[in-house]
């Protein structure tokens, strides 16, 4: 304490003895209880003056500047600066309040010292937070786990900042407790096993670019299915297409399988890849009279007479007999037909990419009969739209099929089986 403290604490005390019918003892605590009140007033003063200065400061550099890390920062980490200017004063004033008890003097500067770390470590995680608004708005690194490292960093910036705290609590040096930490660094793994396995994950994920913000993914283990909306240390949040949030451990999308449409997202088209099973009994030969009725759908008419010319030059050049061509020659399906009719509608569908891969092919039959399948990819990836255009090309399909004598295969029903059992009592 100054020599003017000194005088002024004296000078105090006097007045107080010559105002107040109290002894010494009684004087003193009068004295620092003043002296406690007026500092903290004083102190108060000076954390709204800091306000005042800080904040007049931001909104100058506001209007100079738009850019977003100028302004994330000003209002998070710089808004936090004036916590330090009352604990800075306090520290100074120490010696004059205390100094009829001087043995407090060591107590007092050691938590306004925990204080100040304290308000250093909120103003570094302050900081993180503005990185991490900063880099998850940028379109550079908007699709980036940026979560997942300022987790990280908050974690490592409190645990350091713990570990400060605690040496000037207890006076010891900081690199001690650190040592000290590495003979029980098992607990510490086994604490913090989650986060460890989320770093990793993090750092794998970002390396092999598997996951991104605004991905759409399947996660049938977790029930998820849908828009990744965010990347975390411990957690990935995915929100469902019921509207729901899922949230999947970060390590779950290393260790185990999940599927990423992101390569559909960016491809082409969205891939159309949907069978529908026809009565074997309806397929058949075409006969002259089949042939003369298919050849007026415009889409395939060309196909016939080029195909009628083929086969017939075939025959006639074997001699097949035209009673025996069923058996030893060539002839045309109506389901052969069919299938070449449904690729021409796809090929006029001007919904459907016809750079990438389509066609019909007829799957392996079965007890449900013989599966077409339409193997294409859709122009349009959206959800809805994509389901519209799906479901008109089999709308089509189903419409159509008759027309051709074929007849879709169905499991029968009650009504089904009441006529069939009305049939048999004829």
């Amino acid at each position: 304490m100054t020599e003017k403290e000194t005088n002024f604490a004296k000078f105090l005390e006097d007045w107080l003895l010559s105002i107040f019918d109290i002894n010494q003892n009684q004087a003193q605590l009068l004295k620092m209880a003043i002296l406690i009140v007026v500092t903290g007033l004083v102190a108060i003063l000076l954390w709204k003056i800091a306000q005042l200065v800080i904040n007049k400061f931001i909104r100058r550099v506001e209007r100079r500047t738009s850019a977003q890390w100028s302004n994330v920062l000003l209002q998070g980490a710089f808004a936090k600066l004036p916590l330090i200017i009352p604990a800075i004063y306090v520290t100074g004033a120490l010696p004059l309040i205390f100094s009829d008890y001087p043995t407090w003097i060591p107590t007092i500067k050691t938590l306004t010292a925990v204080y100040i770390t304290l308000v250093v470590i909120r103003i570094i995680s302050s900081t993180i937070s503005a990185s991490n608004v900063y880099y998850s708005t940028s379109t550079r690194y908007k699709d980036r786990p940026i979560a997942s490292f300022t987790q990280l960093a908050k974690i490592v910036v409190w645990v350091i900042g713990v570990i400060f705290m605690l040496s000037i609590l207890i006076d010891s040096n900081p690199l001690a407790l650190f040592g000290a930490l590495g003979a029980v660094s098992a607990v510490i793994l086994l604490i913090f096993k989650d986060t460890l396995l989320g770093f990793i994950a993090s750092i794998q994920l970002t390396i092999n670019d598997m996951v991104r913000i605004g991905d759409w993914v399947s996660v049938p283990k977790y029930g998820a299915d849908g828009d990744v909306i965010g990347i975390y240390l411990t957690t990935i949040k995915v929100s469902n297409w019921d509207k729901t949030i899922s949230t999947v451990p970060t390590y779950s999308f290393v260790s185990d399988s999940f599927k990423n449409w992101r390569g559909m997202q960016e491809s082409g088209g969205r891939r159309i890849k949907r069978s529908i099973n026809f009565k074997i009994s309806s397929v058949r030969f075409c006969d002259d009279e089949m042939l003369a009725r298919y050849a007026k759908i415009e889409l395939i008419r060309e196909y016939i007479e080029k195909r009628t010319v083929e086969i017939t030059t075939y025959n006639s050049e074997r001699n097949v007999n035209t009673e025996m061509s069923i058996v030893n020659g060539r002839r045309m399906t109506n389901i052969g037909i069919f299938r070449v009719y449904i690729l021409n509608v796809l090929k006029k569908n001007p919904n459907i990419n016809h750079e990438m891969t389509h066609m019909v092919r007829q799957l392996e039959p079965s007890e449900t009969g013989v599966p077409l399948e339409i193997y294409c990819f859709s122009r349009i990836k959206t959800w809805i739209e994509y389901e519209g255009i799906q479901s008109d090309i089999f709308d089509h399909i189903m419409a159509t099929a008759k027309y051709f004598d074929l007849e879709i295969f169905e499991n029968p029903s009650s009504s089904d089986l009441k006529r069939l059992a009305a049939v048999e009592k004829r």
